[in-house]
């Protein structure tokens, strides 16, 4: 599988996390699923970096494949924290839509800096109620490092991701976390901002 340079790093995927892609819409119910699934969002990926598209067009198909491998609502309700406890349901809707905007702006602004690498996956094991399945990043003139996907049993899709042991769901809560201090807890605030941000 072809991939590149920290495509999932501090800013960058989902997200990277809505139908499941598994046969009939089942769960990722075993370990071949949740890497069949990893294989398939790689490979997108990387369809869309060699298209050649320009970066609003490339930023359109990757919010399609977020959308499409992504558990985007726990991705968001993660990311928005304990302020999620007071938000309405109109909120949360709204942040969820804004977030993953955002998510596609701020990983594939840099997707092209990512051509050239190979991601092999190496196991899968069994975490709670998901699947961690591990995988190496090779890239030219680079060493190898690691990166790890977490697929949910029920939802089929990735809700987390790990690479070179950094965190994506706590890198994004810290960032939200942030935007949301910098508007002193304004919610609507943070969302209006976060559409334009990424």
């Amino acid at each position: 599988m072809h991939f590149g340079r920290r495509a999932f790093t501090l800013g960058g995927l989902a997200a990277l996390t809505t139908s499941a892609v598994l046969p009939g819409g089942a769960m990722a119910a075993t370990s071949a699923q949740a890497e069949s699934l990893v294989d398939k969002l790689v490979a997108d990926i990387n369809k869309v970096i060699a298209s050649g598209q320009s970066e609003s067009a490339m930023i359109k198909e990757f919010e399609r494949i977020f959308k499409k491998y992504a558990d985007l609502p726990t991705i968001a309700a993660t990311a928005l924290g304990v302020d999620g406890r007071r938000a309405s349901a109109s909120q949360k809707k709204a942040f969820t839509d804004a977030f993953t905007g955002y998510i596609a702006r701020k990983y594939g602004k840099r997707f092209r800096e990512f051509i050239g690498g190979a991601i092999a996956v190496t196991g899968t094991q069994t975490v709670k109620n998901a699947f961690q399945v591990n995988g190496i990043m090779t890239l030219r003139n680079e060493a190898p490092f690691d990166v790890t996907f977490f697929v949910g049993q029920k939802s089929g899709k990735f809700y987390n991701l790990y690479l070179e042991g950094v965190n994506m769901l706590l890198t994004e809560r810290t960032e939200i976390g942030a935007m949301l201090d910098k508007r002193r807890g304004d919610i609507d605030a943070m969302i209006v901002d976060l559409r334009k941000a990424g």
